[in-house]
């Protein structure tokens, strides 16, 4: 389950809390197809003909992946929303600019990705931002250094725990971020490219303390040395950032109190959801 996954689930559960009818179709035996059906969740396999079939019953429909995108112009669903999540720029191959002239509405996940939109020509009109939302989780009281677990070398996992090595700390790779921060002091974020960082802002709402790369939307969450500090992708930046905030305790608490703050007035879960709604509700 990566942070786009979290981020549907989410959005099911609270559309489905306010009284909306959902069905998720999502590939078989996918996490997310195995998640949703553990919370109760109406889900059907993934293919072009479920698509199609769901598409002439829906209000809405919303894709949260570039198959899903495609799948869905393809069956005509006059009310297509698209998410888009990813920091890179849109391709510019026959097909990709086919299908993105086609979606009635994108949702962006931060000012970074809707500057990707607008490159590939979409117009601003057509695109809303909507930030990720979390849940508030319990704050923090525990010390270990977490960096996230990841098989994508994008993310930097190895480059993070390289870093807390050089700084003389050791760090631990977390599988299952949500239940590993109540025992964290420090989160550690490195990557490549990031459309925004759901997986910050869960550190951020347990009042954790967060070093993050500097790259795509992930400054529009960390505001350096306000809510978090931005570092670049080497060893040594990231371990010098890493020693500050051990040795500078009062630093950490009063960075991590405002990202907590933050997350509570503009990164919500509710706040996800009643954003896109609103986006809905102006297509119908």
């Amino acid at each position: 389950m990566r942070g786009g996954q979290w981020q549907v689930l989410r959005l099911i559960e609270g559309l489905r809390a306010k009284g909306h009818e959902n069905v998720l179709l999502s590939r078989a035996r996918s996490p997310l197809s195995i998640e949703a059906k553990r919370r109760g969740m109406e889900v059907y396999a993934w293919s072009l003909r479920s698509i199609w079939k769901r598409s002439r019953a829906a209000d809405v429909m919303h894709a949260h992946d570039a198959r899903s995108h495609t799948a869905a112009t393809m069956a005509g669903n006059a009310r297509l929303v698209v998410s888009r999540r990813v920091a890179f720029p849109v391709q510019q191959n026959p097909v990709s600019r086919w299908k993105y002239h086609h979606a009635a509405h994108y949702i962006a996940v931060s000012e970074f990705v809707k500057n990707t939109l607008l490159d590939a020509g979409i117009a601003p009109s057509r695109i809303t931002v909507v930030y990720d939302g979390v849940p508030m989780q319990e704050l923090s009281h525990g010390s270990e250094i977490l960096v996230l677990a990841s098989p994508d070398p994008g993310k930097g996992t190895a480059l993070a725990l390289q870093a807390a090595k050089i700084a003389g700390f050791p760090a631990r790779a977390s599988s299952d971020l949500e239940s590993d921060l109540a025992h964290a002091g420090l989160f550690v974020y490195i990557t490549q490219s990031e459309g925004l960082g759901s997986a910050v802002l869960l550190a951020m709402s347990a009042g954790v303390p967060v070093i993050a790369s500097d790259v795509g939307g992930l400054p529009e969450i960390v505001e350096h040395e306000r809510t978090g500090l931005l570092t670049g992708n080497t060893p040594e930046a990231i371990g010098e950032a890493v020693r500050r905030l051990i040795e500078d305790r009062a630093l950490a608490e009063s960075l991590a109190a405002r990202a907590r703050a933050l997350v509570q007035e503009k990164f919500s879960t509710e706040h996800m959801v009643a954003n896109t709604i609103a986006v809905y509700e102006a297509l119908l």
